[in-house]
């Protein structure tokens, strides 16, 4: 069967989007990795599913397929697009949008700027939720990485993210440590890495290796474990500007006990169809 697409990228994340709300298509892990291979197929780091919901509360099903087949929880750059999507589709009407993930529920809005809001939910922190092997909840943990010693901060943005503090995300071993990291033994479910620089208390610079998929221009969900991670280590302020490869995202967390919200664009690149 042929099946219909977008692609579209949030920031230089780029996604095959796929409408299962009017088509219909059992998708297999084989048909992910075709569909997100550059050479063979449409090229992209991420699939997104959107289904009729499973939960009465919500919108819509949205799924998230990494290129290596693997359905995972969260997609901060992929929910953006995911708003855009259904709007651009005439799949609803609505400028506030309520999606379920494998993370958990997530509110969307677009705004009149065709800029996306995302209520990205509490970050959290205790070792079992993200999960990540250790005794008991530290601000930092010691993970040795190849006989290297780093301080990282483990958290869960619905999946797991281990920040490193570095001086520069240009000379940062991203390439070396971002896959040691990724499939440490301390992360049963493996991690999203990333290496954050601190410019002052309203910016940062990120870099982030991403589970199941390497290093991408950037990383919504990353970008919120990071501000996370800088508000915890009393480096940040409430209100972050997160400069990615790719581009900037506004990040907002107000602290424990309240959901971090993200702001950027989405932006569709072109549609077509591909034979399954």
């Amino acid at each position: 069967m042929r099946l219909k697409f977008t692609k579209m990228h949030g920031l230089g994340n780029d996604f095959v989007v796929l409408d299962l709300v009017s088509q219909r298509c059992n998708l297999r892990p084989s048909h992910i990795r075709k569909l997100a291979d550059r050479r063979l197929g449409v090229g992209c780091d991420q699939v997104l599913v959107v289904e009729p919901p499973q939960n009465p509360d919500v919108d819509f099903r949205y799924r998230i397929f990494n290129a290596d087949g693997r359905e995972v929880e969260q997609c901060g750059n992929g929910a953006r697009c995911v708003a855009r999507f259904v709007r651009d589709r005439r799949l609803t009407h609505h400028h506030k949008i309520r999606v379920e993930t494998a993370g958990g529920p997530m509110k969307l809005k677009v705004r009149k700027d065709k800029q996306v809001e995302v209520n990205m939910g509490e970050p959290r922190f205790e070792p079992a939720d993200i999960p990540f092997s250790a005794e008991a909840r530290a601000e930092r943990y010691p993970l040795d990485v190849d006989g290297e010693q780093l301080d990282i901060v483990a958290l869960s943005m619905g999946n797991p993210h281990a920040v490193t503090l570095v001086d520069d995300v240009d000379t940062a071993p991203v390439e070396r440590q971002g896959p040691l990291i990724e499939a440490h033994p301390r992360f049963p479910e493996q991690v999203n890495a990333g290496f954050m620089q601190v410019v002052s208390g309203k910016e940062v610079r990120l870099r982030v290796y991403e589970r199941g998929v390497g290093e991408t221009q950037a990383c919504g969900s990353g970008a919120c474990a990071a501000m996370v991670a800088g508000r915890q280590l009393g480096l940040l302020d409430e209100r972050v500007t997160v400069h990615l490869t790719g581009g900037d995202l506004e990040i907002a967390w107000a602290g424990e006990g309240h959901p971090v919200m993200m702001t950027g664009p989405a932006t569709t690149v072109f549609e077509g169809s591909v034979r399954i």
